[in-house]
């Protein structure tokens, strides 16, 4: 074996990958679009030309240290308790007059919803049970237990005495 037929065998084994290469790639194949393939060649294009600085910004991204700031911030207040307990509720349901079965399907999609639409406080108003047959208050034991078993629900706590004291719960929803 000489010289140019170690040539020969790398310009054949060159041909080949390019055809195994083109393809792969061709537009005919089902699971690319021409359109994909024009994105590709397009995007190649501008990585060759373009700033490696911006090559590498759009490959890693940057952080944003002002938002980052001001996420921590008001994460810290919103663990801070005081700040919780004047916080405004977001939205308020009233479970008056209910049985402790309806009362908990209400709330259990009363809560979907307020996660769904990204409130953060609710107040759930279930009466001291002045009107209550029997001895104890209802609602108020099963919204107290309905908090506890929710996992969606963090920190809880009664108003004060003019925005319903032990007869309403304000209710943290976790994000």
């Amino acid at each position: 074996m000489d010289f140019g037929d170690i040539l020969a065998q790398w310009d054949n084994l060159q041909k080949s990958e390019k055809s195994q290469k083109l393809q792969k790639n061709h537009p005919s194949r089902k699971s690319q679009t021409l359109h994909d393939v024009y994105e590709k060649k397009m995007k190649a294009d501008s990585e060759k030309s373009a700033n490696p600085m911006d090559i590498w910004m759009r490959r890693y991204g940057v952080i944003d240290k002002d938002a980052a700031a001001e996420e921590y911030e008001y994460r810290s207040k919103i663990e801070s308790r005081e700040y919780l307990r004047k916080m405004r509720p977001e939205e308020v349901i009233d479970l008056h007059g209910m049985t402790k079965d309806e009362a908990w399907q209400r709330l259990n999609g009363f809560v979907t919803e307020c996660k769904r639409r990204g409130l953060h406080k609710i107040l759930i108003i279930h009466g001291k049970g002045n009107h209550s047959h029997g001895t104890d208050p209802v609602l108020g034991e099963m919204v107290r237990s309905f908090i506890e078993c929710d996992k969606r629900l963090g920190s809880s706590g009664h108003p004060d005495r003019n925005h319903g004291g032990s007869g309403a719960t304000w209710v943290i929803i976790r994000q």
